[in-house]
């Protein structure tokens, strides 16, 4: 997306909104992404950031009110209707009364009054519905974003387990076109979740995730300008992967297929341990030690060297500060955890702030 050549009939104004900025030539000898087109970063990247923002609103609406509530309220009411039919039938055994001629009757009116859903049974459906579509538009956004994102990684020099490629040879510039694209549409999904955490009614767990995602948003920002692009970008593929499993599990249990929701929920387990706690932390090991080892050059901005003591005091000082947030929400996982092994079933204490008479009803 070359916004010197592509959309002329726009006003220049609005390419910015609809395109990559700052195209310029391709580096001599690309390590990655030989064909793409690369870009520099400046501050009209924000523009296209502000696009992203207004189509993830509008598709998150789209999606949720035209796909995900129409099917999990028909799935919802399909379950009530027949748990209700088999209610009503074994209702009907227990009361059934001979009269002299061996003929059977039933108690008067109870058969329809059994036919019609509960005010509580409705409020019930409907609460679900809307969390269900929720958890939805998360599973889409993170199994669309997390496959982009690795398919980035694949195409980048660099391995979770051997991480030096992240820092030899910096800076990294310019940016692929893919890795550029990737970054900014990252940026737009967080900013977008903050936004949304402020305009919904608060769940338990609203500190820890507005701090998760204004940190999330500091250190994408920060590893964009700095050029420590593909850390960034190892980082993101390994958090997102996990991602997909919670909205999945709670896809399940809003549903009603707890089974499917335990099992799930046990992947994701497994899955958050090794990205966020041994993954990650090989991550944060490298940008501590492997950074200053491999990065000679200090802070010269007119030939892209961002690397300083105070740049690598706060990014890795955030990278740790990232953990011991995600330390926490393990911490409430593996309690969950245990009552799946106990035969409670999985519910996360981390963002279902559910009234006691729900609770109940389960």
């Amino acid at each position: 997306m070359n916004s010197h050549h592509a959309l002329q009939w726009l006003p220049s104004y609005l390419v910015p909104f609809v395109s990559l900025s700052y195209p310029t030539p391709p580096p001599v000898n690309p390590d990655s992404f030989h064909h793409s087109a690369y870009y520099k970063t400046g501050m009209l990247d924000g523009c296209l950031i502000i696009t992203c923002i207004a189509v993830m609103a509008v598709l998150r609406d789209i999606i949720r009110i035209f796909v995900l509530e129409p099917f999990a309220r028909w799935n919802l009411t399909r379950t009530w209707e027949r748990s209700n039919s088999h209610h009503i039938q074994q209702n009907g055994k227990k009361n059934d009364l001979i009269n002299g001629n061996g003929h059977a009757g039933h108690a008067n009116g109870d058969s329809k009054s059994k036919g019609v859903m509960s005010a509580r049974d409705a409020r019930k459906i409907h609460r679900s519905v809307l969390r269900f579509a929720e958890q939805g538009w998360s599973a889409i956004y993170y199994i669309f974003q997390w496959s982009f994102g690795f398919y980035v990684h694949r195409n980048l020099p660099t391995q979770a387990l051997n991480p030096t490629e992240l820092w030899s040879n910096y800076p990294h510039i310019p940016l692929a076109g893919p890795l550029k694209l990737y970054y900014l549409t990252q940026t737009a999904f967080y900013i977008h979740q903050v936004l949304i955490l402020n305009a919904e009614a608060r769940r338990k767990d609203h500190v820890q995730m507005m701090t998760h995602h204004v940190l999330t948003i500091f250190l994408i920002v920060m590893s964009y300008f700095c050029n420590f692009t593909r850390i960034g970008c190892l980082i993101m593929v390994l958090m997102d992967w996990n991602d997909i499993f919670l909205p999945v599990a709670k896809m399940f249990r809003y549903i009603g297929l707890y089974t499917l929701c335990d099992i799930t929920f046990t992947w994701f387990l497994i899955s958050w341990f090794v990205a966020r706690h041994v993954l990650f932390v090989i991550v944060i090991k490298s940008a501590w030690f492997d950074g200053p080892r491999l990065i000679s050059v200090g802070w010269v901005p007119e030939l892209g060297h961002y690397y300083s003591e105070g740049t690598y005091d706060t990014f890795v000082y955030l990278l740790v500060a990232l953990q011991v947030i995600q330390i926490i929400w393990f911490w409430m996982i593996c309690r969950i955890a245990w009552r799946v092994i106990s035969g409670q079933g999985a519910s996360d204490d981390r963002s279902d702030d559910e009234s006691e008479e729900e609770k109940k009803s389960q």
